[in-house]
């Protein structure tokens, strides 16, 4: 008998990208139910597919900003090589994921054709296929790319993420009754709710019933956000922050409504189930809205910034023309008076 095909999907992007790269995860699985699908993605993505019962492995390398270290990633690739693998295909078609994909020599190399880059990033592949169009949620142009394997897309989306077991009761003593999680970070500064929008939600959503949490990233420029939260709102609930992403996706598990701009924890909490309310300027949400059964997405005003740039560049920003009482009726719509405790 002929063994079955060992797949292995690679994504280094953001953790986003990863989010949206499960439902042609699924189509690779649902084209060939016997195969051995392993996927190879950062260290710190790794909570988001370890428990997907979609992969036979999921494999990490560690990422930092700037020139990848060959060294530290080597051994991770001498093992790759040795479970010599029938096709590969780069979710992301950045330097990285393009190296990724020759140095772990599957026979069949698939890859999206991306402008830029090193010159001989088009080498890496055996098979390039041209990208779909900005237009199509960016779900649906990762499964394009699976189209030169003949996998079609699937007639609807679909996104399971699936948490620890043993971190949930970290995340109990994090978030110990189910709120409205509110994440005042993205990873740019761009797609970020002003502050004081923050502030004047918290006023009026505490007023309506509603018990809120806030959250941030880890970094400097996200704490800061906190810190100027707290001056506006002294009261304001900062629950203690998860010591690592397996916890962070339990505590959000819990949430009974998730509100953020664009950004990896608002596709975290449609891929949990958790209802979503989206806030999108800078970016499209045609393109990013998170794929859920209950999500409410509110628009800004038209944005003029550069895509390559993290900073508003504008004097007024795009996401401050949504209002707290827009979120707030948003909100309302997710969780009715009667279905709150």
């Amino acid at each position: 008998m002929e063994r079955p095909l060992k797949i292995l999907a690679i994504q280094f992007k953001y953790f986003g990208d990863t989010v949206l790269m499960i439902p042609a995860l699924r189509a690779i699985r649902e084209r060939w139910p016997d195969c051995a699908l392993h996927v190879l993605v950062p260290e710190e993505v790794a909570p988001v597919l370890q428990h997907s019962s979609l992969l036979t492995r999921v494999w990490t390398v560690p990422r930092s900003r700037g020139r990848a270290r060959l060294r530290s990633i080597w051994p991770v690739i001498r093992q790759l090589r040795r479970d010599r693998f029938d096709r590969s295909v780069d979710f992301g078609g950045n330097d990285r994921g393009a190296l990724l994909s020759l140095f772990c020599g599957a026979r069949e190399r698939l890859g999206p054709v991306h402008p830029g880059g090193f010159v001989g990033r088009r080498f890496c592949y055996t098979r390039r296929v041209a990208p779909a169009p900005t237009d199509r949620h960016e779900a649906l142009r990762l499964l394009h790319i699976l189209s030169a394997w003949g996998i079609t897309p699937p007639q609807a989306l679909e996104i399971q993420i699936h948490t620890d077991p043993a971190s949930r009761g970290f995340a109990e003593k994090i978030l110990p009754e189910g709120k409205v999680i509110c994440h005042l970070s993205a990873g740019q500064s761009k797609k970020e709710w002003p502050v004081r929008h923050w502030a004047a939600f918290h006023r009026v959503a505490t007023a309506a019933g509603f018990r809120l949490a806030f959250t941030t990233g880890k970094g400097a420029r996200e704490q800061l956000l906190a810190e100027e939260l707290k001056k506006l709102v002294p009261d304001a609930p900062l629950p203690g922050s998860a010591p690592d992403l397996a916890t962070f996706l339990a505590v959000l598990e819990r949430a009974e409504v998730f509100i953020s701009g664009d950004t990896g924890p608002l596709h975290f909490a449609a891929g949990l189930g958790v209802p979503v309310i989206a806030l999108f300027g800078p970016t499209s949400a045609v393109q990013w809205a998170p794929i859920g059964r209950q999500r409410q997405i509110l628009t800004g005003g038209q944005c003029c910034c550069d895509g390559r740039v993290d900073d508003c560049q504008s004097a007024s920003h795009c996401l401050a023309a949504i209002t707290p009482e827009q979120v707030l009726e948003q909100l309302r719509r997710l969780r009715p008076l009667e279905h709150r405790p």
